[in-house]
């Protein structure tokens, strides 16, 4: 078989599975491929996108499944270009997306050579993705295709041989909900609490009226898209809350959540877990049980809710709490929940939300407005910590205007590649916010590295005096400054990006947390 008929046939079977994005980062060696696709674009059959840097780029395509619920793939050249992708095949893993990777690889004779870009691509993602014919794919899950590909070839004309006829749904496996059903019917007096992480749009209707159904307390993630809508049934500072009184069950919806008392529960054996998730992972190493599916779909099959209440009396110490976090944002308005509160009101106007992962999700979920609606919330909570994140957000957002991202500095700067993507994307109304408070702020809150000395913290946070400005500069994006609550006033979007480089007061942020710390 020559390159062109190999490409060929790839491409075709990629149609075949539903693939209709790719995300190219051309070499000599996949350039077979990437003319293949060319002439599949020329038809109509697919969107291409270029990026000149393999991580950023399987991000954005994971960003691309995230956004369309539809099957992205990475086109890459052979050798390190492949292993480059691993970060964004392991978060699409744990988020149960179906991300390609499309890899070309030398002949099987140069594995071990030691020859140029040769090494063995074949099971490089381990674990983490499925590879071979993509005719065992599930599409709910990412999946290696690698192809060997002689370097020289001469170009044809692509034959398609007909109509593409694609595969439009993901496998799922059956559903089972008769013990999650008895479960939630029993031994309610201990306490049943709800915990919500990320949903599919698709989801949020069905849950939000179970939700009202069961009348049970709930933790709602931005994630979930209803943490504004449940208003009176949503816990303000729910670690807390939990820690203090534990409830006897855990019903937890969509992805993991990022609240502390997720992990709390790893040392709460006496609490009771079901999960339901479309990636199956219980997010815990304890016991706990588990439905795999689409939440909305597990939550019609267990039909109309008996109402569950709030046998803990959660929710009647609620407004107080509000009230409290109220007035402490207001005593310390430049401080980073602050001026983060405010943000929130701004960028609730918006397309859409993405969350960095650290500061950035946990500050949103415990001190963004909750009076306007915020229903698409996306964020990397598969097992990623800060890499891609800016990467995914070009890819989530690509064809929407006004969207908005708010990630940290150390987020910013390791995914400095990423707007690389601008000019194929949509730009207007687009705002890139970088809390910008010196560094990794997040290990300063985490109590179990409280003993280390001044040496360890300054490993553990790497601080920095770096501005933002000459990045947007590179790219070409509008710079501001914020600072105060009254800087907000520069803000102002057009139909390019802005990028808005949020600079908290350290000594009101400090205030902010010890006083933080002291409520009761």
């Amino acid at each position: 078989m020559t390159a062109w008929q190999a490409a060929e046939d790839t491409i075709r079977q990629c149609l075949e599975q539903g693939i209709r994005e790719f995300v190219v980062c051309a070499g000599a060696r996949n350039a077979v491929l990437v003319e293949v696709l060319v002439q599949a674009e020329s038809a109509g059959h697919v969107t291409l996108r270029r990026h000149f840097e393999e991580r950023s780029a399987g991000f954005f395509a994971l960003g691309r499944t995230m956004a369309s619920g539809e099957p992205c793939a990475v086109v890459t050249t052979s050798g390190t270009a492949v292993a480059e992708l691993l970060p964004a095949m392991v978060e699409a893993r744990y988020q149960g997306r179906p991300l390609v990777a499309l890899t070309a690889d030398r002949p099987a004779s140069f594995r071990g050579s030691g020859a140029p870009q040769s090494m063995n691509q074949v099971g490089i993602f381990g674990e983490h993705a499925g590879s071979g014919d993509l005719s065992g794919w599930d599409r709910r899950s990412p999946w290696h295709v690698n192809v060997e590909l002689e370097e020289a070839f001469e170009p044809g004309v692509l034959e398609l041989g007909g109509a593409i006829v694609s595969r439009s749904e993901a496998d799922w496996p059956r559903l089972a909900v008769a013990g999650l059903a008895r479960w939630m019917k029993d031994d309610l007096y201990r306490g049943l609490v709800v915990m919500i992480g990320g949903l599919e749009p698709e989801d949020r209707e069905d849950v939000f009226h179970f939700l009202h159904e069961l009348g049970a307390p709930v933790v709602a993630e931005a994630t979930s898209g209803l943490r504004e809508a449940l208003a009176g049934l949503v816990l303000p500072d729910p670690d807390r809350m939990l820690k203090a009184m534990p409830p006897g069950k855990v019903l937890r919806l969509g992805s993991v959540p990022s609240g502390r008392f997720w992990r709390d529960l790893e040392d709460l054996p006496d609490v009771e877990v079901w999960n339901v998730s479309r990636s199956g992972f219980p997010g815990l190493a304890r016991e706990s049980f588990t439905i795999t599916g689409e939440v909305g779909r597990v939550v019609r099959a267990l039909g109309e809710a008996e109402e569950a209440g709030d046998a803990l009396d959660y929710l009647p110490r609620s407004s107080r709490r509000f009230a409290e976090i109220d007035e402490l944002l207001e005593a310390y308005p430049d401080s980073e929940p602050g001026l983060l509160r405010t943000l929130s009101h701004y960028a609730a106007l918006g397309s859409g939300v993405f969350l960095g992962n650290s500061l950035p999700i946990r500050e949103w979920n415990l001190f963004a407005q909750r009076d306007r609606p915020v229903p698409e919330v996306k964020a990397n909570r598969g097992m990623n910590g800060i890499d891609g994140q800016v990467s995914t957000w070009f890819g989530v957002s690509a064809a929407r205007e006004d969207a908005w991202c708010i990630v940290g500095d150390l987020t910013a700067l390791y995914d400095l590649s990423a707007p690389a993507m601008l000019g194929q994307v949509v730009t207007k109304g687009r705002v890139l916010v970088v809390i910008n408070n010196g560094g990794g702020a997040i290990f300063g809150r985490v109590p179990r590295l409280q003993a280390m000395g001044p040496r360890g913290k300054e490993l553990m946070m790497n601080p920095h005096a770096v501005s933002l400005e000459g990045w947007a500069a590179m790219w070409g994006m509008r710079h501001v400054r914020i600072a105060t609550v009254e800087d907000f006033d520069l803000l102002e979007t057009d139909d390019g990006m802005l990028l808005v480089e949020v600079v908290p007061s350290a000594s009101e942020t400090e205030h902010f947390w010890r006083k933080w710390d002291e409520m009761s």
